[in-house]
C-alpha cells in the first residue's frame, strides 16, 4: 500500500496527542506563513520549522520521500516555467528561451512552498485518525450552524473524501497492473489509451460510495443529532504552545511583507 496523503499512522507521539482542532488551525496558519513569505530565504526558514514536528511525530525519514516523490515532475515543471517566463537578468539560454536569475528564484520559491505545504498536510493526516479529524472539523465548523451550515455533514464529507484518496490510488494501481497483464497500453498520451483504467476506477469508486451510504443508513446515521463521543477533545498546554508557534510564524511573515512591501 502506498503511503500517501490521507493515510493515518498510529502512534503516541506528542504530535499524535495534539488536539485535532489545534492541528487544523495550525495547518491554516502555517499555510498563511508560507504563502506570504517574501523571499526564498524566509521560505526555507519557515519550511525548516516543520522538521521538529516531523521528528517529534516519530515518523520514519522515508515518510518525507514518499510524500514528495509523486509530485517531483510537478515541482520540476513549476521551476522550469518560472525560470523561463519571469523577466529579468538572463543568465543562460536554452534555444530561444532565456533563463533569468529572478525566474530561478521564483521557481525555487514556488516549488518549496508546494513541498512544505504538502508535508504539513501529510503530517496532519498521518498523525490524526479520521474519526478524530472529523470531530475536530465539526467543532471548528459548528459556529456556522447558526447560518444554516451543516457542520457535521460537511466535516464527514471532507474527512471521507480525504480518507478515500489513498484507497483510490491503491485501486488505480491494482487496476493498472491487471490491465497491463491483459495487454493494455497506457502510453501515447491519448485519452482512449487511459479508458481501461478510468472506467473501472470510476465504477469501483461509485460502488464504494454506495456501499458506504448503505452502511451509514443501516447504522442510523443522522449527523451530529443525538450523538455522543467516546473521547472528548481537551485543550492542553502543549496545544497552546503549538498554536502560539504557528500564530507567531503567520503574523511574523505577514508583518514582514506589509512592513517592507515585498
Amino acid at each position: 500500500m502506498v503511503n500517501w496523503l490521507g493515510h493515518y499512522i498510529p502512534g503516541r507521539s506528542p504530535i499524535h496527542k495534539l488536539d485535532p482542532r489545534v492541528k487544523i488551525v495550525g495547518l491554516v496558519l502555517y499555510s498563511v506563513a508560507l504563502l506570504t513569505a517574501p523571499t526564498a530565504t524566509a521560505t526555507v526558514v519557515l519550511g525548516a520549522s516543520i522538521v521538529p514536528a516531523i521528528f517529534l511525530s516519530g515518523l520514519a525519514p522515508s515518510f518525507i520521500w514518499r510524500q514528495l516523490r509523486p509530485i517531483l515532475l510537478f515541482l520540476m515543471a513549476i521551476f522550469a516555467f518560472q525560470a523561463a517566463v519571469t523577466p529579468g537578468e538572463v543568465i543562460a539560454r536554452v534555444g530561444p528561451i532565456g533563463v533569468t536569475r529572478e525566474g530561478i528564484n521564483y521557481g525555487f520559491l514556488g516549488g518549496a512552498r508546494v513541498s512544505y505545504l504538502l508535508l504539513a498536510a501529510a503530517l496532519l493526516t498521518a498523525t490524526t485518525d479520521p474519526l478524530t479529524l472529523a470531530d475536530g472539523l465539526e467543532k471548528l465548523l459548528r459556529p456556522g450552524e447558526k447560518l444554516g451550515l451543516p457542520a457535521a455533514e460537511l466535516a464527514l464529507m471532507l474527512t471521507m473524501a480525504l480518507r478515500f484518496v489513498p484507497t483510490l490510488l491503491d485501486e488505480a494501481e491494482r487496476i493498472m497492473r491487471a490491465q497491463l497483464a491483459r495487454g493494455a497500453s497506457f502510453q501515447g498520451g491519448k485519452i482512449k489509451n487511459l479508458m481501461p483504467l478510468i472506467i473501472p476506477l470510476f465504477v469501483s469508486a461509485f460502488q464504494r460510495a454506495e456501499a458506504l451510504a448503505e452502511a451509514m443508513e443501516a447504522r442510523g446515521y443522522q449527523g451530529s443529532k443525538g450523538r455522543t463521543r467516546m473521547r472528548e477533545l481537551h485543550f492542553t498546554r502543549g496545544d497552546g504552545l503549538f498554536l502560539l508557534t504557528n500564530v507567531l510564524l503567520a503574523f511574523g511573515s505577514l508583518y514582514y511583507r506589509l512592513k517592507f512591501g515585498r
